[in-house]
């Protein structure tokens, strides 16, 4: 079952209408229900386990942490005329116990999540370095996995560091943890901002409706008619790459840069089109990153909610810890003020960096992405600010004008495209090669002769593609001048309305990609 099936539609269906016929009070099991069966029907019953172990592991380990903690507050609160030695003494009492229960449960789940996914990797490449012959291990690896694990952890590290009460109700915590819109690609929520949302129960609004059918059509133009477009233009390439020198190798690039873009922006909007129709509420993850004028900058906008989860369950945790203390001491005073004060802060940064890209996958080319962006991110907090004073000084080029802000751009996004080389390529040798050939001949006549034909579209193909490319471009840009679109359509005449949702409908039916009569599914699936 995917976003784009028929048993989908029905499923959606049937919850709309019992959604808002049962009373508010037990609308939260309408949903935990659907959730439930659309994971079933998803990834089968052989996986449903890890889910069910996941979501019972971290509730339970959740109420022990909360016990232990109303116990500390008990006694603190008993013993409030005692010294301040025997407080400490009961702090570290709880804190010890408390760890020990953290660990147990991120261990086992994070442990489960390790294992399924990267087991594989590294026993085959153990089996090379040591010059041993080890059988192949196919791990089966469950839906949506890897958002619902950190979303979990999230959640236990906060009840650990008691920002709030644990959940006292198991089959509530078990729709936080499943709730189906968010468990194919995110985004990954975090407990106090969600889970309220799925049990309060909301009123049928049709305003809310209608912007959250808007929001599902557009994610379906994103991905039918552009992503699985396009996609034809990379695996070409990637599928032929001996035919690829030069121009072709960009444009191939190009395809595969803009494949990613249209396939994780079209599934997220229609995530959050699912969710809005029911008054939920979704955190953003993705905001216009094609625009963005650094890598940080870009990080801060594509997949925002895992680049908050390592920040806040890696890199705080990290910068603060007593090594890197030392490590700050240490290049304060070995370094100087300058480097001293950046390097541990940029260090921490790109460790991050560099879990978000082994998070994708298991291959040496998840690695060398990870690597491609800890060291761009860490150039840029080192250098960013000397190069700044610097200009300030000389006055060599004025940052406040538009050219310069299209100048940035335009140079991160040759820097994503090749992150992107990195990742989308078949291996990592693969994108090494392509992008060498992409300097190896100089062939602009590409562009005129016809060749861009024989990449898997025609010419009617290519340009609906294009037409396509044209108006997601000036959507984004729309939105990225910070107007609603759907709240300034719903200010317009009521023909003109209809006339475009009309028009999104056709484009998406007549347009749309369907290989085997089933759209693709999302990329960000796999991960």
């Amino acid at each position: 079952m995917n976003y784009f099936s028929l048993s989908f539609a029905i499923l959606l269906s049937g919850l709309f209408i019992a959604y808002f016929i049962v009373p508010k009070r037990i609308r939260w099991i309408c949903l935990l229900v659907a959730s439930y069966g659309f994971y079933y029907f998803a990834g089968g019953i052989q996986v449903m386990g890890f889910l069910l172990f996941t979501t019972l592991s971290i509730f339970f380990c959740a109420r022990i942490l909360g016990r232990i903690s109303a116990e500390k507050n008990q006694a603190l609160k008993a013993l409030k005329d005692a010294g301040k030695e025997e407080k400490n003494r009961i702090k570290a009492g709880a804190k010890r116990k408390k760890s020990a229960v953290l660990a147990l449960g991120l261990l086992s789940n994070l442990g489960i999540l390790a294992v399924l996914k990267y087991a594989g990797f590294v026993v085959v490449n153990l089996s090379a370095l040591l010059d041993f012959k080890a059988g192949t291990l196919d791990m089966l690896l469950p839906l949506g996995i890897s958002f619902y694990t950190f979303q979990a952890t999230g959640y236990l590290v906060d009840v650990y560091r008691e920002k709030y009460e644990p959940d006292g109700n198991p089959a509530k915590f078990a729709l936080f943890l499943s709730f189906f819109p968010q468990i194919v690609q995110g985004p990954i929520g975090r407990y106090d901002q969600l889970a309220n949302q799925l049990v309060e129960g909301h009123s049928f609004d049709i305003t809310r409706i209608k912007y959250g059918i808007q929001l599902i059509l557009w994610g379906f133009f994103q991905k039918l008619v552009i992503a699985d477009r396009i996609s034809v233009l990379a695996d070409y390439m990637l599928d032929h790459p001996e035919e690829f020198t030069g121009f072709k190798v960009a444009i191939g690039i190009l395809a595969i840069t803009l494949r990613i873009y249209a396939d994780f922006s079209g599934g997220i909007d229609i995530s959050i089109g699912i969710a809005q129709i029911f008054g939920i509420q979704l955190a953003s993850n993705f905001e216009r990153p094609y625009f963005a004028v650094s890598i940080a900058d870009h990080w801060r906008r594509w997949h925002i909610t895992l680049g908050a989860w390592f920040r806040d369950y890696v890199y705080y945790p990290l910068t603060l810890s007593k090594p890197f203390f030392a490590f700050n001491s240490w290049a304060r005073k070995n370094l100087g003020k300058y480097l001293g004060r950046l390097l541990p802060i940029s260090l921490g940064m790109g460790i991050s960096f560099f879990l978000v890209g082994i998070w994708h996958g298991a291959a040496w080319k998840f690695v060398a992405f990870g690597l491609y962006n800890s060291v761009i991110i860490m150039a840029g907090m080192i250098f960013t600010p000397w190069l700044q004073s610097l200009n300030e000084k000389h006055h060599l080029v004025r940052t406040d004008t538009l050219s310069w802000r299209m100048f940035l751009i335009f140079i991160t996004f040759i820097l994503i495209g090749i992150g992107k080389l990195i990742t989308g390529a078949r291996t990592l040798s693969q994108a090494v090669s392509l992008f060498r050939a992409m300097f190896s001949e100089y062939n602009p006549w590409i562009f005129f002769d016809g060749s861009l034909y024989e990449m898997g579209l025609d010419f009617e193909e290519l340009s609906i593609l294009i037409l396509g490319l044209v108006v997601l471009f000036v959507v984004d840009l729309i939105r990225e001048r910070g107007i609603r679109i759907r709240e300034t359509l719903d200010t317009q005449n009521l023909y003109f309305r209809w006339l475009i949702s009309i028009l999104a409908i056709f484009s998406v039916v007549i347009f749309g990609v369907y290989g085997n009569e089933v759209a693709r599914d999302f990329i960000y699936q796999q991960f």
